[in-house]
C-alpha cells in the first residue's frame, strides 16, 4: 500500500512554528526561512509537504498567502504542496489553490457545514480537497485549538464528510500533538476500520516505529513536525524506510 511521509511548516507571523496540543500559548520556533525548510523537505526526498498558515487558522481567513505562494515555488517540480489553515469559504479554497498547492486542507467549516466540502469537492475535484479532523475526548472539533470547541464524534464526522464526497481524511490526535509520546492508535485503527477513505495520521509521532506502526494499520500517510526540527528523526531515513521517498514511488 502507498504511504506518504508529510514534513510539516506551520507558518505564525512568516516564522517556522510548532504549537503543542494545538495550544497558540505554547508555540515554539523552529526558523525565520519557511522557504529554505521547504527546500531542505524537497532535498530529502519529501513527495508532500504540509503547509498550514496558523494565524489564518485563528483569523478564521488565510493570512499568509504569499508566503505559502513561495514555498510552492521553491518545491515546484520536485515535491507536491498541501495547504491549510483559514480555509472556510468557497473564494479562500480558491485562493489557496491558486498559490499553485495542489491540494487543500479543509476543517472547521467542513464540519460545521457538510455541504461546503461537498461544494469545493465538486468545483475543485476530489483529489483536491482533504478533510482535516482535529480529535479530542474522541470528538472532531471546529477550531480544535479552543476550550469548549463543539464537536461530534470522530466517526461520526468521517462518515458524514466521506458522504459529502471526501476521500482523504487527515486525523490529528489533538492531546499528543506535538509531545512526542507516540500516535493514538486506536483512534487511528477505529478510523480505518470505517473504510469509508484513506486515514492520515498526525500527532505524537516521534519515531520511524511510529511511522511503521500507522502504516501497518492502513494509514496511507503521516504528518510529523517537531520530531523532524528536533532531529528526533532522520526525514531521508523516515522516507526510506516507509517507501515514500520520492526515488522509491516514481
Amino acid at each position: 500500500m502507498a504511504f506518504d511521509v508529510l514534513p510539516a511548516i506551520d507558518l505564525r507571523g512568516g516564522l517556522v512554528v510548532r504549537l503543542r496540543q494545538g495550544d497558540f500559548g505554547r508555540e515554539v520556533s523552529y526558523g525565520s526561512d519557511p522557504r529554505a525548510a521547504a527546500a531542505q523537505f524537497a532535498n530529502d526526498g519529501a513527495r508532500w509537504l504540509h503547509v498550514i498558515d496558523l494565524d489564518g487558522a485563528l483569523a478564521g481567513e488565510p493570512r499568509q498567502l504569499h508566503i505559502a505562494a513561495g514555498l510552492v515555488a521553491e518545491v515546484r517540480g520536485r515535491t507536491q504542496v498541501e495547504l491549510g489553515g483559514g480555509l472556510r469559504t468557497a473564494a479562500a479554497v480558491a485562493g489557496a489553490l491558486g498559490t499553485g498547492a495542489t491540494r487543500v486542507a479543509i476543517g472547521t467549516a467542513a464540519l460545521h457545514d457538510p455541504a461546503f466540502a461537498a461544494s469545493v469537492v465538486a468545483r475543485h475535484g476530489v483529489n483536491r480537497i482533504v478533510a482535516s479532523i482535529d480529535v479530542r475526548d474522541g470528538l472532531a472539533l471546529g477550531e480544535g485549538w479552543r476550550p469548549g470547541a463543539e464537536g461530534l464524534p470522530a466517526a461520526e464526522a468521517v462518515e458524514v464528510l466521506a458522504d459529502a464526497g471526501i476521500t482523504t481524511f487527515e486525523v490529528t490526535a489533538i492531546e499528543r500533538d506535538g509531545e512526542l509520546e507516540g500516535p493514538d492508535l486506536n483512534l487511528l485503527r477505529r478510523l480505518v476500520s470505517l473504510e469509508r477513505g484513506a486515514i492520515i495520521a498526525s500527532g505524537g509521532i516521534s519515531s520511524i516505529d511510529d511511522l511503521l506502526a500507522v502504516r501497518a494499520l492502513g494509514c496511507t500517510g503521516a504528518i510529523i513536525g517537531r520530531a523532524i526540527y528536533e532531529r528526533r528523526i532522520d526525514l531521508r531515513e523516515a522516507l526510506e524506510a516507509t517507501g515514500s521517498d520520492r526515488q522509491g514511488r516514481d
